[in-house]
């Protein structure tokens, strides 16, 4: 399944701004695994900031990096401005991997990359609406999404290890 939209973009080809400033410059993941992660600093789900910071140690020599894309629609659990939710990601969980602005995931004011991830169906067929935060995409190194996760599974779950590891050894 293709994940481009009707204008051809694939989701590395949008524009998104990092946490602190500028762009986060999305293009320079292209043929790269990319482990796309809507996180949230308040919510019962937050340990897998550490599973997901394994995972970008474990992984990155071999072009493998983490994005986290911070947002606050699920019960106002990501309020922070981005210096807070930085200091609190490295301090709490000593996360390194890259991470952008704060956006939407739903609705109207819906992020464009998010646009582009929606429409592919998790492993259950659920498509469409993100459900909670820490929602993963893994991206292929052809720019293409190649698995989605539910919030509930752990970065370290087999499914996503061994997903990931197929998508770097291709």
């Amino acid at each position: 399944m293709t994940t481009a939209d009707s204008n051809g973009a694939a989701p590395l080809d949008v524009e998104i701004g990092a946490l602190q400033g500028g762009s986060a410059d999305l293009a320079r993941y292209k043929g790269q695994v990319v482990l796309v992660v809507n996180v949230a600093s308040k919510c019962g789900l937050t340990p897998q900031y550490g599973g997901l910071e394994r995972l970008h140690e474990r992984y990155a020599g071999q072009g493998f990096t983490v994005l986290g894309v911070p947002c606050n629609q699920f019960m106002g659990q990501e309020p922070g401005s981005a210096d807070e939710i930085a200091e609190f990601c490295s301090a709490t969980y000593g996360v390194t991997f890259p991470m952008t602005e704060k956006v939407e995931v739903n609705g109207e004011g819906r992020h464009a990359l998010y646009d582009r991830l929606v429409g592919f169906a998790d492993a259950e067929g659920h498509s469409g609406d993100i459900r909670w935060n820490f929602e993963k995409f893994l991206i292929g190194r052809d720019g293409e999404v190649a698995a989605r996760f539910s919030p509930r599974t752990e970065p370290d779950a087999a499914e996503v290890v061994t997903a990931i590891e197929a998508r770097l050894a291709g």
